[in-house]
């Protein structure tokens, strides 16, 4: 995306963002079953990708999630690991899901190309054709960029504890599903950022949550029911 911007309006330059990762080799196992890690190796960086695949035997529908971290990466999310079990649950449901580790944590343009490169395997080589893309905190600002320059991919955005530099086009999400938590004593991002964005977003729905913080650690089963009851309609599930 950001990244290759002027390459591409100059022309002659990368096309997608896997070509722009300019990947030098890469490499995956099978950590389990149903959990493959994936490495792909830059002249900036390594881009790590944990992807949950649905069990041996059950029908993989044509719809992923691609989960990102903050500032400082990370592959857990908020909530003790929310990241992990929506990957393991919705796996098991049919629906693949991709967390991202950063190859320059807190570069907004390269995690950018590196979320956008992400759904572009689930689009590619998973099958999907609808894709909802959540980050933490500085990753609601990648989130919601993929989410307008992946447009025609991406059904939803999700954000938890979400900055609200980074995201000054979330207006271009033109209606966009977008869902955003925030801890009520959130110690680094006051919840006003989150209202912030869906302000210039026009709509969405923030979700106040009384008490908590940056990490959201005690709202997990909140946040699950909440997007227990979100995901599949926007998904297509429904």
């Amino acid at each position: 995306m950001a990244d290759d911007q002027a390459d591409r309006t100059t022309g002659g330059g990368p096309s997608t963002p896997l070509e722009a990762l300019g990947v030098m080799a890469s490499q995956d196992v099978m950590l389990t079953p149903a959990l493959r890690h994936i490495e792909m190796f830059t002249m900036s960086g390594l881009l790590t990708v944990l992807w949950h695949e649905p069990p041996s035997g059950t029908a993989v529908l044509p719809v992923a999630m691609v989960l990102c971290g903050g500032a400082m990466g990370g592959l857990l999310g908020p909530a003790e690991g929310l990241y992990h079990r929506l990957g393991v649950e919705w796996a098991t449901r049919g629906v693949p899901v991709l967390r991202v580790s950063y190859r320059r944590p807190n570069d907004l343009d390269a995690c950018c190309v590196d979320v956008a490169a992400a759904v572009q395997l689930a689009v590619g080589a998973g099958g999907a054709d609808r894709v909802v893309v959540m980050g933490h905190s500085f990753g609601g600002a990648v989130a919601v960029r993929v989410g307008v320059g992946l447009d025609a991919m991406i059904a939803g955005v999700v954000t938890f504890a979400t900055q609200s530099a980074g995201c000054e086009i979330a207006g271009e999400l033109r209606g966009k599903p977008l869902l955003l938590f925030h801890g009520e004593r959130d110690e680094i991002l006051a919840p006003q950022a989150s209202t912030m964005v869906q302000m210039i977003a026009g709509g969405g729905d923030v979700v106040i949550l009384p008490g908590d913080g940056h990490l959201l650690a005690k709202s997990g089963d909140a946040l699950w029911e909440r997007l227990e009851a979100w995901l599949p309609e926007v998904l297509g599930l429904a």
